[in-house]
């Protein structure tokens, strides 16, 4: 490309503000807020996923922030404390402020609740009044377990986007002996204090700590929310029946998977298993997005327009 060309942009870039902020427990965070032209109250909050996730890199972030405040929401993805795989997080206590690790291979899931409090603490400071939450893949999850541990928290509906079963990932990536062996020198490096080493290049090849793998791992913990691998194989790894999490919800849900989602073998089996499980309840509603995948490759605008639509309605 000569100098002083532009490369032609075929995707929006709509204007947003930085925001720093504190989570509940001190710990600082950053996300984009967009907001319409006119005033709005409504506001869409973002939970990315694990892995490495960040909003700051993500294609998806200004394709659905576009769209959603079109429909006049504003928008708010921000990085949580498990964005990135590995980082120092800064933890403001009054006038004082230390580091902690952070990252995807410390985090623990009910820290979602600091971060979720804390953005919503924020955007309460700024004049919303009416919250949405929505989480793709691992954030599905933390939205899960935050009504849970959270039964009374000012959240409007919730918006769960191809939730996944890292737990049943896991089983079928060690196989049942190794994935057993695994859990259980996970709960011997927890109780010995080694539970922040890193686990080997054999049981994970992005780096997590032994505490976040048993936390992820382990079938009867909060991770475990999307069973599908329990539900579909006739598999029994955890003590309750598939999904039972879902069922204590008394907020509006809608559930979301594109029918090519690459975490899932088959997916109008898998939404059908959860949906059967969740039972004829009107507070829940389940949508499979055509020619999607995981990540929504290509259809975050119609991803967003589903979203806001949606959270719009009632």
């Amino acid at each position: 490309m000569a100098l002083g060309l532009r490369k032609k942009r075929n995707h929006p870039e709509p204007a947003s503000r930085l925001i720093r902020f504190e989570a509940a427990d001190g710990i600082e965070l950053g996300g984009l807020l967009y907001e319409p032209a006119r005033a709005a109250k409504d506001v869409l909050i973002w939970l990315h996923g694990t892995g490495g996730s960040s909003i700051f890199d993500s294609k998806r972030t200004n394709p659905l922030a576009a769209e959603i405040v079109r429909q006049g929401l504003a928008f708010f993805p921000f990085n949580n404390r498990g964005a990135h795989v590995m980082r120092r997080l800064a933890v403001r206590s009054g006038k004082r402020s230390s580091h902690v690790q952070g990252g995807a291979a410390f985090e623990l899931i009910r820290e979602c609740v600091a971060d979720i409090d804390g953005a919503i603490r924020e955007l309460r400071a700024r004049g919303y009044s009416r919250f949405h939450l929505a989480g793709h893949s691992t954030g599905a999850n933390k939205i899960v377990i935050y009504d849970q541990l959270k039964r009374r928290n000012p959240v409007a509906s919730y918006l769960l986007v191809a939730g996944g079963d890292d737990t049943g990932m896991f089983y079928e990536q060690l196989g049942p002996r190794k994935f057993h062996a695994t859990l259980d020198r996970a709960k011997a490096m927890i109780k010995s204090r080694r539970g922040m080493e890193l686990v080997p290049p054999a049981i994970s090849d992005v780096p997590m700590s032994w505490c976040s793998f048993y936390d992820m791992a382990n079938p009867d913990g909060e991770y475990n929310v999307f069973p599908f691998l329990e539900a579909l194989e006739d598999v029994k790894l955890s003590r309750k029946p598939p999904f039972w999490r879902l069922k204590t919800i008394r907020k509006p849900v809608l559930a979301i998977y594109g029918e090519n989602d690459e975490y899932l073998s088959d997916v109008s089996a898998a939404v059908s298993a959860m949906a059967d499980a969740v039972g004829p309840r009107e507070n829940f509603e389940f949508a499979i997005m055509r020619n999607a995948d995981h990540s929504f490759t290509g259809r975050e605008a119609t991803l967003g327009a589903l979203m806001a639509t949606w959270a719009t309605s009632f």
